[in-house]
Parts: C-alpha cells; sequence; structure tokens
C-alpha cells in the first residue's frame, strides 16, 4: 500500500505548482545516507532548485540611488514556479557597466548602480564617484536589516536562500573595476589599499594577500553569520566566480565559517562555485566546502556525469552558460544525482528580456522536477545509468526509478529482471505538464515502454504496487 499511495499523488498532481509552505526541520546538513543532497531532519533528502538573479538583494539600475527592488513579487513568482532555491546575490562594486558582460542587454542604459553595501559612506572626503568615503571599520546597518528581512521573507515561503558573501567577476572583467571599489584606498577613510602591486585591478582582496583586508572581511563574515544563524533556510556561497587564485582564500573562508558556527546555535552548509576565467572543477572537489556548483568541464551541460556524492552539486546555468540552459537539462541533472538551479534574468532590468519566454521551459521543469522528488523522496535513490537504455535513471533499484527520454529517444528499455514484482507507470511531459497513467509492467524481466507524447521529450517513473 505504501507505493500504491504514492503512485496515486505521483499522477494526480506531480505537474502541479502548489502553494509553498515552510516546512524547515532545522537547517540543512549533508544527507548522510545520500551525500548527493542535503538533509533537515535525517529522515529526507531536500532537493535544491531554483531561479536567481543578481539584484535579489542589492539594488541595481541605471538610477542613482537605484530603485529599490520589489523582492515581495520576486518570491511570490517563485512561488508560483514552485521553486526553493535562490543565491542571494551580492555585488562588491558600486557600479558597473553592462558592457564587459557578453550576455545580450535589451536596455539602452548600460551604466548600472547599486545600492546598499555592508559599509557606510561617512567620510570625511569624496570618493571616486564624488560621495562619501566608505568607512570599512563601521557596518551599514541599513545592508544587514535587509539581508535579515529577505532571508526571512524566503523562508515565510519556503525557498532557501545562499547568502553570498563575496563578488569576483567584477574585479576582474569590468573595465576600471577597481575604482567603484570599497577597498580602493580613494574610497575609504581607513587607509585601506586592496591593489598594492597597483596593476588596477585590485584582485589581492580574494587572495589572503593583505592581513588588513582579510581581518576586515573576517569581520563582514562574523557580521552576516551573527544576522542570519538563527533561520533554517540559510546556505553560505563564498564568492561568484573569482579567479583561481583566489583558491587558497577561500578554503580559508570556508573554514573560518565552520569555525565561527560551530559555536553558535545553528550550523548551515558553506558552498564553493566556479572559479572563472581557468578555474578546475577538481579544485572544488578538493575543498572543504559542503556544496559546490562546478563549469562545463566533465560535461555538466550536455551529458553531466553521474554524482558519487563527493559533495552536494548544485549545478548552476551561471557557471555553465552564463544565461543560458534547456529543460533537457534540468531532467538530464535531476536523474544524474544533482540539483539544478537557473540564473535568470527576470525582468530584464539589467540584462536580458523581462520574463522572456524562452526560458519558461527551465522554469517549468525546475517546479516539476520538485515536485516529482518530493513526491518520491530522493534519499534512497542513485544515478543508475545502467538499468535504461536513455542513460539517464535515478533509482531506488526494485522501489522506484525515474527515467528521463530525450527528444529523440521515445522509448526506454528499462532493467527490472532482478526484481519480480509489479510496477505501476506514469508519463510526464516535462514541456507542457501533461501527465498519463500508463499500463502496469510486470518484473523479472527486461521491458522495453513506449512514450505517449509525440514529437516531445518524456519523463517515465516506475513504482512498485506491492
Amino acid at each position: 500500500m505504501k507505493y500504491t499511495i504514492i503512485i496515486t499523488l505521483l499522477c494526480a498532481s506531480v505537474l502541479v505548482c502548489p502553494a509553498q509552505v515552510p516546512d524547515f526541520n532545522g537547517p540543512l546538513r549533508v544527507c548522510p545516507e545520500n551525500p548527493r543532497y542535503f538533509t533537515d531532519n535525517g529522515t529526507k533528502a531536500v532537493f535544491l532548485t531554483g531561479s536567481h538573479h543578481w539584484y535579489n538583494l542589492v539594488d541595481m539600475d541605471s538610477n542613482d540611488p537605484p530603485a529599490h527592488f520589489d523582492f515581495e513579487a520576486y518570491l511570490n513568482w517563485m512561488v508560483q514556479q514552485n521553486h526553493n532555491f535562490m543565491r542571494l546575490w551580492t555585488w562588491e562594486l558600486i557600479s558597473w557597466d553592462t558592457r564587459q558582460n557578453n550576455i545580450k542587454n535589451q536596455n539602452q542604459n548600460t551604466f548600472h548602480y547599486v545600492a546598499p553595501q555592508p559599509w557606510p559612506r561617512t567620510g570625511p572626503g569624496k570618493a571616486l564617484d564624488d560621495k562619501p568615503k566608505f568607512d570599512v571599520s563601521k557596518f551599514n546597518p541599513d545592508y544587514f536589516k535587509r539581508l535579515r528581512e529577505r532571508v526571512m521573507s524566503a523562508g515565510e515561503k519556503g525557498i532557501y536562500v545562499s547568502v553570498m558573501l563575496f563578488e569576483g567577476w567584477g574585479v576582474q572583467f569590468i573595465k576600471n573595476g577597481f575604482a567603484a571599489h570599497p577597498f580602493n584606498m580613494q574610497n575609504n577613510i581607513n587607509q585601506i589599499n586592496g591593489d598594492q602591486d597597483g596593476d588596477g585591478h585590485g584582485l589581492e582582496i580574494h587572495e589572503l594577500a593583505i592581513p588588513e583586508i582579510t581581518r576586515v572581511q573576517e569581520e563582514y563574515v562574523k557580521k552576516v553569520i551573527d544576522t542570519v544563524n538563527d533561520f533554517d533556510n540559510v546556505l553560505y556561497e563564498i564568492s561568484n566566480e573569482n579567479h583561481p587564485q583566489s583558491t587558497a582564500w577561500q578554503y580559508h573562508m570556508i573554514n573560518f565559517i565552520h569555525d565561527y558556527e560551530k559555536d553558535k546555535s545553528k550550523q548551515h552548509p558553506v558552498g564553493m562555485t566556479f572559479q572563472y576565467k581557468g578555474g578546475s572543477n577538481k579544485t572544488l572537489f578538493d575543498s572543504p566546502a559542503d556544496w559546490i556548483s562546478p563549469n562545463h568541464e566533465g560535461g555538466y551541460r550536455d551529458n553531466p556525469p553521474a554524482s558519487n556524492g563527493a559533495k552536494v552539486i548544485l549545478t548552476d546555468t551561471d557557471h555553465l552558460w552564463g544565461i543560458g540552459g534547456n529543460q533537457a537539462w534540468v531532467w538530464k541533472s535531476l536523474c544524474r544525482g544533482l540539483n539544478p538551479i537557473f540564473m535568470d534574468p527576470y525582468d530584464g532590468v539589467v540584462l536580458g528580456s523581462p520574463f522572456d519566454e524562452q526560458w519558461e521551459p527551465i522554469r517549468r521543469s525546475m517546479g516539476y522536477a520538485l515536485s516529482l522528488a518530493r513526491q518520491l523522496d530522493l534519499k534512497t535513490m542513485e544515478p543508475r545509468n545502467d538499468l535504461a537504455s536513455t542513460g539517464y535513471c535515478l533509482a531506488e533499484p526494485g522501489s522506484k526509478y525515474i527515467i528521463y527520454l530525450p527528444l529523440d529517444d521515445n522509448q526506454a528499455l528499462v532493467d527490472l529482471s532482478a526484481y519480480d514484482r509489479r510496477f505501476q507507470v506514469s508519463w510526464l511531459d516535462p514541456g507542457q505538464g501533461n501527465r498519463e497513467r500508463g499500463d502496469d509492467v510486470q518484473g523479472g524481466r527486461q521491458v522495453t515502454l513506449q512514450s505517449p507524447f509525440s514529437d516531445v521529450d518524456a519523463v517515465l517513473v516506475l513504482t512498485a504496487s506491492n
């Protein structure tokens, strides 16, 4: 009866995006039985998936000061999509020109302002943008108030938040970007000089090269932790797309967070994401991080490698395409034991087109995948490519199977030979949300199952009926 109940729920509602409700049972930790996933109570796996974008923490647009972002509308939009995860972005530069980004910009205005920052602009004296200089020995209460409120609001909607602590892409690739950084000596009153080699980039700030700056960064990290430690829906990410020479600094910060939180009321997962440009996925796997986001090496775009549980992997289109991906990528990732997340242009204020329809299949599929993951519980499931001819199979053999059939493969040969029992069959159309119940099949043999959908990909779910 256990499996019959599960499949009934599946057939009835898997592609219906339900309203989310908070169901946290403590902070996430790596699931001991299946370390491809997190768990919050030790009894179920927590599958993470969702849209994120650049200005969901700091405001960012062509106005000065930038208009306030409607975070509540964004959360409601995520709930409608049935997403449960976001990266909560920071942005170290106080302004930047999107022409340095290769992503298509639909806006006429390419120069953008960013606010608030973690440190107050108190002066005395003017920074390079003719505004008061920063005092990096103090904290901006508005920044941390906003951080706490947004983490809390996301939690009330059942959404996990990875708090991004640093941002490394901007100082590398924005022309004259370091002129817009608080650690530029001309922008702060503390005589902090983040460009000691004088090359104009200031990459040393993310390299443990300047102990004074590392101390300022550690105080900032402690302030972030003190602000949100009591929430269950928190994860941390050290830095977005920092340069490869940042490895020792990132490892240091991961260990620093683990050490600082160990005596706190709660401990949260810490992530390390791909180092652009020229980084290696091996650096991520070798790190002390609890979760990672790799680049495309190894096939993470089109034929993702199966996760072996060495790390919880949040495969992120941001590090695979920038803005990109497709519906198939979501389901391939699910079947290979990965947690797919999408870099979403959302309302197109900075980059991309507003609510671009071409990304709807990804958004919908992430929501459908989350529904399926919740109903089947992935805690006992692992990638078993050998059990299905398509090569995309997540299974608890003999109990439940999720099999993806790509567009050019409308049937699957499934190896059920080791289990002489009946299996209920359900088919999902991940593009349109259609679902169909198939005829039961008898195990104890290999079976060939034909998709009922024409000219589309499909997801096959098999569940033991007794």
